[in-house]
This record gives structure tokens, C-alpha cells and sequence, in this order.
């Protein structure tokens, strides 16, 4: 008890001193604590969302592995034929094709999956009285600069993309829970009624841009053609007439593909789809096998899981479920949350290495005045010494001198700290925020992909059509969307929580038992009768 009423007594005699390192402390604390409630609230933000979020996932080829594991044939003096073995790459590449629908199901009845859903999509023509949305630009390209491309690369009149004939993009989906766009209220239908689900009717949806374009209302029906095969045609009947607030941006594509347009979706049930491809290949079939002109669809099928700890567990027991490992588990989902917090993880690394430089910088100026403290009170501590106070609880004294100022300080810099840490992060998070668009928008313009580069006025971009995960490229496409919307992480509501006090409680004993160190070498050191004998 003397040795705290003493220490109080020596804090109120020296106030100018004792300030001065208070002042030193409460700039550490504020800037600690703000530099804590940072890493907090990122940390925060990434678990919150976890627990909250519905993840999906997808079964796709993965063709970066396989050809690591792909080995051309050796050269004529190892042994071999030489050369490159084309027929080994076909039949390697020939497995990039989706799984089948069976599969999917098969890989369904993982535990951790939750639901699941598919969609089949299928590239088709219309006749001369149903024709796809377009642009000037679209029409120029397709008339002007673009004509003397090579075969395969050229747009004609079904907007052709890498040899891909396509008016409009078809989508079937197995429910509806399947549309996640008109399950989100992204898009919703403005006439008539979707299909029915499940049904094996041609019914199909299209959106209020083709049906204005075509001067279709519902009741009315479409012919679809087969681009492979001009005789090859199937009515569809429109039900529906929906509106898609996705697809409001630019749909010029710089290849000239009308079928990438959202506006030129229609969508109709997975089992009429299927029907339609079914019909097509029996249409088309050779006798020979070889080669059709049948319409193909892909098949992409999405598992839903609870959160993230069952889309961690499906991949191992998908595996065991006799998933092949040239297939890969990926999901757009966790991307797309993990890029959403790209600005607030670059700045929590940023205030996790400005916490550290403060508490350095501030442990060494403490160290150096509480030196300068015991050298100036040496006389005290001969005399307390001497008079029989042990040299440790002279040393105690002066360390509960350093915590009582240092706690002080630390609490009214916490408080401080707490109440300036939401807006302070948040401004900060928008400047970080901005030099990430910047400095993605200048690499862009840097590849001449930047906006505004054609001469309409639209910046070349390719979106991919509704509810499409990728839009079945692969993420090619996503080349030509610079200006695609990163949903970042833009604010935080709190940072400072439980945690982050008791990290400042640590930091205030730290910074305590640092300083204090300092004091009670010194005062073990000092000898009582010399300090006496030698007093100036």
C-alpha cells in the first residue's frame, strides 16, 4: 500500500514529466486502437459474411491440370514416333465437356449439399420474321471492318463468335429456383407468366427488348432455327415477357455475337430444351457417326450449401463419391466475397504494419525518458535505499508510477480511439477503394481496354447472358468488362469490440513492462551509499 500511495505522490509532484509521457502513451493508444478496430472489423466482416452467405459451387474440367499431366509422345531417338500426339490431346480435351446430367445427380447426394439445380444452354437462329436485337455498331461490324476476318472469326448475319453461329442464346432451366436472377428480383416478368417448371411445352420467356424489337406479345410464337441446318425448325410459344435490370449496361460486343446480348436470352424449361437438342441430334445423325450438325447444349449444374464449412466438405466427398481429379470444385460465390474484400484485407495489412512501427517507435521514446526519469531521481532512490527500502520495491515503485500513467492514458486514448475508429476506417476504406479502381482502370487503358474507346461511345464489352455463372466462356469474356462492378466491401457499421480492449489492455502492460524494465535495471545498479557520498 506505501509503495502505491508513494507512487501517486511522485506522479502529482512530477506532472510536467508525468504529462509528457501521458500525452506519448494517448497518441499510441489512439493510433493503436483505430490500427486494431481496422484489423478487427476485416476480420469481422469476413466471418460475419461467412456465416450468413449461401455458397454455390460448380463441377467444372480443369484444363490447366490436365495438361500439366498431358506428355506428347517422345521424340524418334528416344524411342517414340515424334511429334505432337493430336489424337491423345482430342481425347484429353474431349473430357473438358460438362459432366452428364446423371453425374450431377450422382455427385448431389453429397451430405454437405443443400440443394441443386441445372440449366442447359443451347445457341440457336431465328427465321426471317424473328430477329435478334442489334446496334448500329453491331450492324457495322458486321458489314465494315470485320468481313475479311478468317473463317471462324468473321460476323455475319447469325453474329457469329469463334465460328459459333448464334441469333439468340436459349437457357433451360430445371426449376426455378434455377432463375437466381428472378429469385433475387434482378429480373421479373412484366407480361403473361414464366413456364410452367418441369414442363415439356415449347413455352419460353423473352425479354421486353426483344419482344419491342419484334413487335411480339404474349401468345404469339417464334421460330427457332437450327444455324447448322436451315430446314431444321421449332415453334416456341412466348408466355412471358420479363425484364432483366442486369443487362441495363452496354451489350456491344466487339466480335459482333448478338446471342452475348442479354436482350437475346429466352428462356424456357430444362425438359423442352433438352427435348429440342434430343430432337436435333436424332434429326441430324449420320449413319456413319461422324460429325452432326445437331444443336449441342451445355449442361451446368450448381450445388447450394448451407455455408462455407459444407462447400469446404463437398469436394472430399465428391471425391470419395468417384469424381474424377481432372475436375475441379470451384464457386463464383467465394471469388466473388473474396474479392469483395480486397480493399479492407489491403488495409488492415497496412494498419497492421503501422501498428507495429507505432508501438516501436513509442516503446523507444518511453524507454529513453523513464532513463532520463531514474538518472534524475537518483538521489531518491540512494535515500529510500538507505533508510532500508529493498532495491525490488523501489523498482516496484517506479513500474507502478509507469502503469498508473501509462493505464490512464491507454483508457482515454482506447475511448477516444473506439469513438473515431468507424469513420476514420471507412474514409480510409474509400481511398483505398478508389486507388484500387484506378489503378485497375489505368491497366486497362494500358491494354487499350479502357472506356470510352469506341467511337458510340460504348467501352467494347461483352456481357455474358443472365444467370449464366461466366457465361460458359471460361471467364474469357470477362477480357473485354473492364468496368465490371466489384462489389467491395465500402463501410464498416462497428470495429472496436472486446477483442480489440483487451488487446489495448496488452499493449498498455506491454508497453509498462517495456519501460519499466528500463527503470528497475537502473535502480538495481545504483548503490545507496555512493549516490549519497557522491551527491552534486
Amino acid at each position: 500500500m506505501y509503495i502505491i500511495k508513494n507512487a501517486l505522490r511522485c506522479i502529482s509532484r512530477a506532472k510536467s514529466r508525468n504529462i509528457l509521457i501521458g500525452v506519448i502513451v494517448f497518441i499510441i493508444a489512439v493510433s493503436s486502437c483505430i490500427g486494431l478496430s481496422i484489423r478487427q472489423a476485416a476480420e469481422s466482416a469476413k466471418e460475419e459474411t461467412l456465416n450468413s452467405m449461401s455458397v454455390t459451387a460448380t463441377i467444372s474440367f480443369d484444363r490447366s491440370s490436365a495438361m500439366k499431366d498431358f506428355t506428347p509422345t517422345e521424340k524418334p531417338e528416344q524411342g517414340g514416333e515424334g511429334g505432337f500426339d493430336r489424337n491423345s490431346f482430342k481425347e484429353m480435351m474431349g473430357k473438358a465437356s460438362s459432366l452428364s446430367l446423371d453425374e450431377y445427380l450422382k455427385y448431389a447426394q453429397a451430405h454437405s449439399v443443400e440443394d441443386f439445380y441445372y440449366s442447359l444452354t443451347v445457341y440457336a437462329n431465328g427465321d426471317d420474321s424473328f430477329e435478334p436485337v442489334s446496334n448500329d455498331s453491331t450492324e457495322q461490324t458486321q458489314n465494315g471492318s470485320m468481313e475479311n476476318m478468317p473463317k471462324g472469326m468473321s460476323s455475319g448475319k447469325a453474329g457469329r463468335i469463334f465460328g459459333q453461329d448464334s441469333d439468340f442464346t436459349l437457357v433451360g432451366y430445371s426449376s426455378e429456383t434455377a432463375m437466381t436472377s428472378f429469385a433475387d428480383g434482378t429480373a421479373s416478368v412484366t407480361d403473361g407468366v414464366v413456364f410452367s417448371e418441369g414442363t415439356e411445352n415449347f413455352d419460353c420467356i423473352i425479354s421486353e427488348e426483344l419482344a419491342a424489337y419484334n413487335d411480339l406479345a404474349v401468345g404469339d410464337t417464334v421460330n427457332l432455327v437450327n444455324p447448322n441446318n436451315e430446314e431444321e425448325i421449332y415453334t416456341l410459344a412466348v408466355v412471358g415477357i420479363y425484364i432483366d435490370s442486369s443487362a441495363n449496361e452496354s451489350s456491344f460486343s466487339p466480335f459482333g455475337s448478338t446471342s452475348t446480348d442479354p436482350a437475346n436470352s429466352i428462356y424456357l424449361s430444362y425438359n423442352a430444351l433438352n427435348s429440342i437438342v434430343t430432337s436435333s441430334e436424332e434429326t441430324n445423325t449420320s449413319e456413319d457417326d461422324s460429325e452432326t450438325a445437331a444443336l449441342s447444349g451445355n449442361l451446368e449444374g450448381t450445388y447450394v450449401f448451407a455455408d462455407v464449412d459444407s462447400y469446404e466438405k463437398f469436394e472430399e466427398q465428391v471425391r470419395d463419391l468417384g469424381l474424377d481429379e481432372s475436375y475441379t470444385v470451384t464457386s463464383s460465390d467465394i471469388t466473388a466475397f473474396e474479392n469483395s474484400l480486397t480493399p479492407l484485407n489491403t488495409l488492415s495489412k497496412t494498419a497492421g504494419y503501422f501498428l507495429i512501427v507505432i508501438l516501436l517507435i513509442g516503446a523507444v521514446i518511453l524507454v529513453v525518458l523513464n532513463i532520463f526519469n531514474v538518472r534524475e531521481r537518483k538521489y531518491e532512490i540512494g535515500v529510500l535505499t538507505a533508510i532500508g527500502m529493498k532495491k525490488g520495491k523501489v523498482a516496484l515503485q517506479f513500474l507502478t508510477e509507469i502503469f498508473v500513467v501509462t493505464l490512464a492514458a491507454i483508457i482515454l486514448g482506447a475511448g477516444i480511439g473506439a469513438v473515431s475508429s468507424v469513420p476514420v476506417t471507412n474514409a480510409l476504406l474509400a481511398n483505398q477503394i478508389e486507388s484500387t479502381n484506378t489503378r485497375a482502370e489505368q491497366t486497362e487503358q494500358n491494354f487499350g481496354r479502357g472506356p470510352n474507346l469506341m467511337e458510340d461511345g460504348t467501352n467494347g464489352k461483352a456481357p455474358t447472358a443472365p444467370d449464366s455463372k461466366g457465361g460458359g466462356m471460361g471467364g474469357f469474356m470477362d477480357m473485354f468488362n473492364p468496368e465490371s462492378e466489384n462489389n467491395y466491401v465500402t463501410e464498416i457499421s462497428s470495429a472496436t469490440n472486446l477483442t480489440v480492449i483487451l488487446q489495448m489492455l496488452g499493449i498498455g502492460i506491454l508497453l509498462t513492462l517495456i519501460a519499466g524494465a528500463a527503470s528497475m535495471l537502473f535502480v538495481m545498479r545504483y548503490e545507496p551509499l555512493k549516490i549519497l557520498a557522491n551527491r552534486d
